[in-house]
Formats: structure tokens, sequence, C-alpha cells
């Protein structure tokens, strides 16, 4: 064995913000336990903003599939965290925040006591394996940090994080020998053949590197590690992969079982012990990095150079308190002020830092790259953020939104089929879910004054994305103008969403004088009658030879030519042209009609009851909030003959979908969309079709908030007669002049000023 690594002190560090006046009070805000439990799927552990180290405690080791089936239990545990589980397995360093798929749960740590135990055991028997239960009174989660009490083994687990280092700090209950499992086998929809190869190597007395590479929602993902402890190592040891392959080489004149310093196979757990007395902490940092365990090394070095636990959780919590007070509000409701900053902390977990603090990343070719003049993220879960997350990052992350389009554009670059992302992690496409939204993200990040990337070429790359005619039916589209169903699932809302990309692209390239590509896209955007079946009033899928398909229901989300909705919810999905769609369905009078019976009606069980992100706590009527689908629709009776009832319906959602409590997320948080839609609400405007300069006014939940902008002047919000009976605009101001629109503009936001809503427990004179 050799001797301990230490590495030099930084002698100085920057903070972010003052830990002084209000600033520090947003902290004590945010409750990251809260989706927690059922449909929310967030996870409660400690990272940085936009972390590439998301470290959390995994609950359960669920199978994604039993006898070759998929296994619906899976899903109670996308995030790793199911707050009614009563063991933890052990602490990993991925994860993602709210999603209905999930991947990662890389590198599990797991600390114990007693007889030495290489299996995690099962939720039912615990002391079979090496978890341990926990009970959440000895739990506790805030910005930065975690810590419980493994109550079978008597050890006080603590965590926190910087944006690439994980940092844990175990208290050992009494004098014996402490053992740190390494566990390569545990991921998050684990399955038998997910781990293509693992590798462990021992470097010293001190520190371990290696590498995971998996075969999962991502398939070709590798995460390389470091990981340091501030005691020695006095001896380790493997769980030897059994099973059994054909060529066996001649590592078998080893005993590689224990003090060998090279670790390698598919299922690979090892364990290290320490000498530990009584009430001694044990201090360990994990490090990762997609190109090398020499960038783990490195990130670690720069991150965290030194071996202050306490310090990193104060750093990562300044860190916290800067993201938070991009926004200040004020509210005499305690749940509104609990409900709006842990909704700003969700919305600040993804997207992910991927890259090493030298600009090196691992590509979607799989080659290693060097980030140039910005920062390169992961994790663009588009097809839920690109309604309401990315358009707030484009008035409160501003250079971050730079950041994130030269990212896609760096996907683009690299991609085999020359297309922006999908659905994107770890230099991986899964394409999941529908559209192209990544077009949307880049066209409004344009009409709102985003900077820094090259406009033009991102252009190209939304033409080039939305020409691929081989993609989920778009060679129809182009020449059908609709999505047959009988050539491509999910129809109508591939058409819909389609549609609305072609208009993002249509309004992008008229700002950038592209007059070909306008008029190539204009062609493509209009929604006319394509899918609207006049006799039932509702967009229904059709067939290659144009005629609709005979078995339709409304209410049915089972039902072909939708996805994750019915034609109830996805038949409004039109948010470009919502004056076209009151056309189709009558005039103003009776769109209002149709928005009402969506939000009194009874949807029963039978409609949805095998539609898996969608559930009773999510809806209300049949409108579903706890999916995307329909986040736009409240704001649509703006173009009724009620408009009034855009604010009562917001705040019907604002109260009823969101709690502060673990169950208080109506469906997933879907990597901080859900949490968006929430913000935006409370402030009393949402932006219904990204791509334009329009936020459409609804009524704003907290009495008074300041937006400090990045060009050095504040919007202001104010709520006059605020109160949770007044839930009617009965007026709108902007600097004092009253406004004769349901809308406001990025312009006059951007401006400063004070929008001023006047509520009333009843509907508006007219």
């Amino acid at each position: 064995m050799r001797s301990l690594i230490i590495f030099p002190l930084l002698a100085t560090l920057t903070h972010g913000v003052s830990a002084q006046g209000s600033d520090l009070d947003l902290l004590r805000h945010v409750d990251p336990m809260i989706g927690t439990q059922r449909m929310g799927h967030v996870y409660p552990g400690a990272t940085a903003p936009f972390g590439m180290v998301q470290l959390s405690p995994d609950t359960d080791t669920i199978p994604y599939a039993v006898d070759g089936k998929y296994n619906p239990a899976v899903y109670s545990t996308c995030s790793g965290y199911q707050y009614d589980d009563s063991t933890i397995v052990g602490f990993s360093h991925t994860h993602f925040s709210g999603t209905g798929h999930s991947d990662l749960g890389d590198i599990l740590l797991m600390p114990t006591t007693g007889p030495l135990q290489m299996n995690p055991g099962t939720a039912a028997a615990p002391q079979s394996g090496f978890r341990s239960v926990f009970h959440h009174k000895n739990e506790k989660a805030v910005p930065g940090k975690y810590e419980v009490l493994l109550e079978d083994h008597g050890i006080k687990a603590e965590l926190t994080a910087t944006t690439r280092v994980g940092m844990h700090r175990y208290t050992f209950p009494r004098k014996e020998t402490g053992r740190v499992i390494l566990d390569l086998v545990h991921g998050i929809y684990n399955h038998a053949d997910k781990n293509v190869w693992t590798f462990v190597r021992v470097e010293n007395d001190t520190l371990v590197t290696g590498y995971r590479q998996t075969n999962g929602w991502g398939r070709t993902r590798t995460v390389y590690f470091a990981i340091a402890f501030d005691k020695l190592i006095t001896d380790y040891g493997q769980q030897p992969d059994q099973r059994t392959t054909e060529y066996r080489g001649f590592w078998r004149k080893f005993d590689q079982t224990k003090d060998f310093p090279e670790m390698a196979g598919k299922q690979l757990r090892a364990w290290f012990n320490f000498d530990i007395t009584v009430g001694e902490e044990l201090l360990v940092k994990v490090a990762l990095s997609s190109v090398s365990t020499e960038g783990a090394l490195k990130n670690m070095q720069t991150e965290v150079p030194h071996w202050d636990f306490d310090r990193v959780v104060g750093e990562t919590r300044d860190t916290w308190r800067k993201e938070l007070s991009r926004i200040h509000i004020e509210s005499k409701r305690p749940e509104v002020l609990t409900n709006f900053y842990t909704a700003m902390y969700h919305a600040c977990l993804s997207p992910t830092v991927y890259m090493d603090v030298d600009g090196r990343y691992r590509g979607l070719d799989q080659n290693i790259h060097t980030a140039e003049g910005f920062t390169n993220y992961t994790t663009f879960s588009l097809w839920d953020t690109y309604r309401a997350l990315h358009p707030l990052f484009n008035i409160i992350q501003r250079e971050r939104s730079s950041d994130f389009i030269n990212s896609m554009l760096a996907h683009y670059d690299q991609s085999a089929q020359h297309m922006l992302p999908i659905w994107s992690h770890h230099a991986n496409e899964n394409w999941c879910m529908i559209g192209y939204h990544a077009v949307s993200v880049i066209a409004d990040a344009h009409v709102k004054g985003i900077r820094g990337f090259d406009a033009k070429h991102a252009l190209d790359a939304c033409a080039a994305t939305a020409r691929h005619r081989s993609f989920e039916g778009l060679g129809d589209y182009i020449d059908l103008g609709y999505v047959p169903e009988d050539r491509s699932g999910a129809s109508v809302s591939k058409t819909l969403e389609y549609a609305y990309d072609d208009r993002c692209i249509q309004k992008m390239a008229f700002r950038l004088g592209n007059k070909a590509l306008e008029l190539e896209f204009a062609m493509r955007c209009g929604l006319s009658d394509r899918l609207f079946d006049h006799s039932t009033g509702f967009m229904r899928p059709r067939l290659a030879d144009g005629s609709f398909l005979k078995e339709f229901d409304p209410l049915d989300t089972h039902q072909k030519g939708f996805i994750e909705g019915n034609a109830w919810n996805y038949g409004l999905y039109v948010p470009h042209e919502p004056g076209e769609l009151v056309r189709l369905m009558g005039g103003p009078e009776r769109f209002g009609v149709h928005l009402d019976s969506l939000f009194t009606m009874e949807l029963p069980d039978k409609y949805f009851e095998h539609t898996e992100d969608i559930t009773r706590d999510g809806i209300m009527g049949n409108y579903v909030h706890g999916n995307e689908p329909s986040h736009h629709v409240p704001y649509l009776y703006n173009y009724s003959d009620r408009p009034w009832m855009t604010g009562k319906r917001v705040r019907d959602v604002l109260d009823i979908m969101y709690k502060p409590k673990p169950d208080g997320l109506s469906g997933n948080d879907d990597c901080g969309q859900m949490s968006a839609w929430y913000i935006f609400s409370a402030l009393g405007f949402y932006p219904m079709e990204p791509g334009s300069e329009r936020y459409e006014l609804g009524a704003p939940v907290v009495e008074r908030a300041r937006i400090p902008l990045a060009n050095g002047t504040t919007f202001t919000v104010v709520a006059e007669r605020q109160g949770p009976r007044n839930v009617y605009v009965q007026q709108v101001s902007l600097n004092g002049q009253r406004l004769d629109r349901t809308y406001i503009t990025h312009a006059e936001l951007m401006a400063g000023g004070t929008l001023t809503f006047r509520m009333g427990a009843r509907p508006p004179e007219h």
C-alpha cells in the first residue's frame, strides 16, 4: 500500500452572494422532499444547481423486467427514491428529476458495519443484505445537503456536492471495522444486461478509480469516476462476477477476491475496510467525468481540493441562494412560499453540466470534444421543458440559455442523423417522445434576444431536423399535411406538435430574412382543418386514404392517435393559432362552453387506468394537468367570450395541484416543467406560445414579486386585494396604464416596470 494523497488547499474562495438579508430566508422555503412520493419522482439528495453530480439515496432495487416482461412497479422509483419505501440500499451519484422513464443511479456507495454482506438484500428482509432501514424522522434534506440515519448499521450519513464532485461524511457508532461497499451492479431501471462493463483500479491507500459502461435508456453511456477517502484503506476485495463466459483468460492465476488492485466484470461489487474509532467520521469524495479517470481526478482536485465537508455545504448553499434570489416573492400564505421556492429549486436541477473543468466532454459520436466558449450541458427532456422551463431560463438564466443552445448545436453537429436533440442525456439520444422541440427552444431564445450562438447555423439545424423524412411520420406529414395513423402511431399528437414546431421555424426564418425557409414552413404549419372532424368537434386520426379512423372516443387516453392524452386535451394543442382553433370550434362563446366542460366534466377511471403517466391526482374534471400537453389550456380562455376564467382556472390549478408535501405534485416534475408552470402562473403570466414574444395573462397567487433582470432593470408584479377567494382579475395595468389586452410582451417585461393586477371575488362586470 502507498501513501495518503493530500490535495493542496485553495487560498481563497469567492462566494456567490452574501449570506445576509432576505436572500438567506429563501433557503428556508425550499423543501426537497416535495414530489418524492408517487408520481413526483423527484430525488431529495445533494446537488449544486445544474450539477453533473446529483447525489441521492436509492431506496430499492426493483428490476426493469420480471420474467422478460416490463415490471410496472419500477415506475415508482424513476428517481431512485420513493418516499413510501423504508430502506436505503446506498447513495448513487446520478439521477433524473421527475422523469416518466429512467436510467442512471451510477456509482453507488453504502457504508456498513458488522459481517461482510455483498448483496443488497430485499426490502422485506433488509437484514439479508447491506441495505438499511431508515425513518423520515431521522432524515433531513435542504438545498446542498442531505442526511439520514442508517439504523441497521447505526451510521449517520451526510451528503453534499459541487458541480462535479459528491462528498460523503459517515459517522460510525462504535469502534470496529468500518466498511464502504462500492456497488457497480446497481442502477435505476436495471436489467440483466444493462452493464456492458465495469472496472475498478485501486491506485493507492486512499484513491480508487474506474468506470461503468451501460446499455439502458442511453445505450452507449460511460461514466468514469475517482473516489478518495480521508483514511487509509486497511484491506479491500470484490465479489467476482459469477456469470460464466466462454473465454476466461489467464487472470485465474491470481486470487482476485482480496487485495488485488484491478477489478473488472459486468456485475462488480467491491468493499473497502477502514479502522474506525468510536464516533469517528469517514470522509469520501467521488468525482465524475465522461472523458477519463484522469478527468474525474482533475475535477476533484479543482472543485474540492480539501476535506472540509461543512465548507462544501456552505459554498453550495451560497450557490443555491444565488439561483433562488433570481425571483423574490411576497406572500402571506406559507404554502405559497414553499411551493414557489421549491419549484425554483426543481427548475435548477436540469439540464445538467456535462463536461470536465477543462471543457472536455464525450460527444454524441463517442469522441472526446472540447467546448469552446460555452459550457456543455446534457439532460434535455425537450417534449416537456420547451413549454415553460426554457422560456423561464430566457428571463432569469439568459447566459445559460445560450449554453443550452450551443450544446444542442454540438449535438446536431455530432449526430449521425443530422438532427437536433429530441431527448438526450450523457452523450446519447434516447429518442423518447415526439416532436422536434429543440426548434422551439432555439426560436424562443432568438426572439427573446439570447445571443452567443450562431443563429443562421441554428436555423439551418432546425430546418434539417424538420425535413428528416424517416423520423416518425415526417415524410407523410410533409406530403399529405398530416401524419396518417395507419402508417405512424400517435398521429394526431405528432401532427399538431410538428405544426407548432414548424411555426417556430417560420418565425425565426422571417426574423433572419430567409424568405425561402419562411415560405416553406409557412406552408407546413397552418392548421386549417386537416385533422378537425366537424361531425364530432374534435381532432381525430386520419388514415393515409384521407378517411377518419372509425373507432374513436374523445375521452379515451388509450386509443390510437394520441400519446399521453385524449382528444379533449390534445385537440386543444394549437398554441400558435388559437384564433383559428376558436373558429373551427364555432366561435368564442362555444369555445368557452367547451373549455368549461373540460374542467367540470367527470373522466371515469376506465379512460386512463392503463396510461402510466396519467393518474387521478393529476386530473381536474377532464383537464389533465399532471401531463404536459395540457399546460397551456387554462390560458386559452383568453380567446373565449369569458377571459376572466383564465385567472380562475389557473388559481384552481395552483391551489389544487401543488401542495407542500411529499405527494404534492400532481404528476412527474419532468425535469422542471411542472415547476416552471407553477413559477410563471404564480407570477400571473405564461408563455403559451414559446417562439413568440407573448405571455398570456392569468392571475397571480403572490402579493408581490420582483424579477431583477440582467440588463439592470427590475420587473415587478403586484396583486392588489390578493386573497384565497379573490381569484378573478378585475383589471390589469402596466406602469399605471390600463391594459385592454390579455397579454404582455417580452420587450415590455425586459424594459422593467410594474404589472399590477386588481383581484376580486366575482368576475368583472362588462
